[in-house]
């Protein structure tokens, strides 16, 4: 058991509501309990502060300042808000007068994304709020059809399907037809000319001491039909170390990116700098 000695400092400090105290008494024991017991009636209260989550908020997004914040926004984003397409997605997208530049890779990649989706499947979610300041929604940009819309061209299609004999045989004028055009063809030259993706693509180094100037060489050294490579940027991993993050468009008939990755950028000598390579995003033109 503790003794308290007279002549000992005993001090005390309480922020109550509404008290406030410092004590300090020279005595006994008893007098150290009663100025417990005094202590103890004062009205003490805990705050707890709720921060309530706020909105995304881009600004002039048409601008340098603009774009360079939402590019860095999009950098480990697929989509603005949650992990799927959503409202506040058409949202910024109408904001935005023209696609973002080569420049801003990450921005570029989600525009043609949104894009895509706008013009094929629609977008569907709710979002959780996005607030865009200092500019006009464009309003040319495409809006989401509506799901009764949507249905009525559905059945539309049906209908039109329905008057299609797909098994039918083909007639004398339609074979040909079919001659005619595969010897136009045949006499011009001309290849069918075949779609093309856009890939946004992560090269890892070994270690923190792989050259990355060295490494982005051995990586734009590849030289293949229908592959271009695009705007690069080093990002920062962790603990000194940075990926190469680039772009490069392909023609989905002469370019497998399997095949690019597997037979030629993590085989010598190219793998003496590449670790590994991942797909961040892959995006039909």
């Amino acid at each position: 058991m503790l003794g308290f000695q007279p002549g000992v400092i005993w001090s005390f400090r309480a922020c109550a509501a509404t008290h406030s105290a410092k004590y300090c008494l020279i005595g006994s024991f008893s007098q150290f309990i009663r100025f417990v017991q005094l202590v103890a009636s004062f009205p003490i209260k805990a705050y707890i502060y709720c921060h309530q989550a706020m909105a995304v908020a881009f600004h002039n997004v048409n601008s340098e300042s603009g774009l360079k914040k939402l590019d860095d926004y999009l950098l480990t984003r697929s989509y603005i808000t949650g992990y799927q397409a959503s409202k506040d997605d058409i949202t910024v997208y109408s904001y935005l007068a023209k696609p973002p530049s080569a420049e801003y890779v990450n921005a570029l990649r989600w525009y043609k994304h949104i894009d895509a989706l706008l013009r094929i499947s629609g977008v569907s979610g709710e979002g959780a709020g996005v607030i865009v300041e200092g500019s006009a929604p464009i309003t040319e940009a495409v809006a989401t059809p509506p799901a009764d819309d949507s249905k009525a061209s559905a059945a539309e299609d049906d209908d039109d399907d329905d008057d299609v004999d797909l098994f039918g045989e083909e007639t004398e004028e339609e074979k040909k037809a079919a001659e005619e055009r595969a010897a136009a063809l045949k006499a011009s030259g001309k290849k069918k000319e075949s779609g093309k993706s856009s890939v946004l693509m992560d090269v890892k180094p070994w270690d923190d001491e792989t050259d990355m100037k060295k490494l982005e060489e051995a990586v734009r050294s590849v030289h293949m039909e229908g592959l271009t490579f695009g705007a690069s940027k080093l990002v920062p991993v962790g603990y000194g170390i940075k990926k190469l993050q680039i772009m490069l468009t392909i023609v989905d008939d002469l370019v497998s990116v399997d095949d690019l990755i597997e037979n030629y950028l993590t085989v010598e000598p190219i793998n003496e700098y590449v670790q590994s390579c991942d797909i961040v995003a892959f995006n039909k033109i």
